[in-house]
């Protein structure tokens, strides 16, 4: 099978069975998105929504946020993974949004990862799931689950492995497709003992083609 062939399998799968993948993390807006990513690293996201309510009730908005008192956010984020570093990142992040970009979220890869705390893979979901702009953020479910399906090859670091995803999904699709195997690798194509039996992507994977080689003695 070849690599196209691969894709095409795969953007049909997930067309006809999750059709609707999206972000599980709770927003309104850019703002909150933002603050959502950034608190989602190392953390599940469901624990960040859980969290969340409490943060734009008491921080509404980028300019409430960059004057927030640091004890007082971390009071609210202590339940995070690294609390301190968070608040830290936050506070600075809308910061430098009031006074760089005039309390606007920017919308390009390359502004956003001016702001504190916020790395390529943030700034990739947040372009993505905003703006649907052709980004494709490689976290360690996507890394994983594109790698054993057999979507990337030899990619050994997350900026390769996006630069093989960007340029074989259609361009239209790209910001779709990062739900597609976030959500796979969150429920089925786990880390540990992925669920190759309710996998509908095994007649493709790689990594299952493999298990099921008859083993040579």
């Amino acid at each position: 099978m070849t690599k196209k062939e691969r894709y095409q399998f795969v953007i049909s799968y997930f067309s006809t069975h999750s059709p609707n993948a999206e972000t599980e993390l709770i927003y309104d807006n850019p703002y909150q998105l933002l603050v959502a990513v950034i608190l989602s690293a190392q953390c599940t996201d469901k624990r960040v929504n859980q969290t969340t309510p409490a943060i734009f009730g008491k921080y509404p908005d980028i300019l409430s946020m960059s004057k927030a008192s640091p004890g007082d956010l971390f009071s609210l984020i202590k339940s995070i993974s690294y609390p301190n570093n968070k608040t830290k990142h936050l506070i600075e992040m809308a910061k430098k949004v009031i006074e760089g970009y005039n309390g606007q979220i920017p919308m390009t890869v390359g502004e956003l990862m001016t702001l504190p705390g916020v790395g390529r893979k943030t700034a990739n979901v947040i372009t993505s799931v905003i703006d649907n702009q052709p980004n494709m953020a490689v976290d360690t479910h996507v890394f994983r689950v594109s790698s054993r399906i057999g979507l990337t090859s030899n990619a050994t670091t997350p900026l390769a492995a996006e630069k093989q995803l960007v340029k074989n999904f259609p361009e239209n699709m790209i910001h779709k497709a990062h739900h597609w195997l976030i959500l796979h690798g969150r429920y089925i194509c786990v880390a540990r003992n992925p669920k190759c039996n309710i996998c509908g992507v095994k007649p493709v994977c790689k990594y299952y083609n493999n298990l099921s080689k008859p083993i040579r003695q």
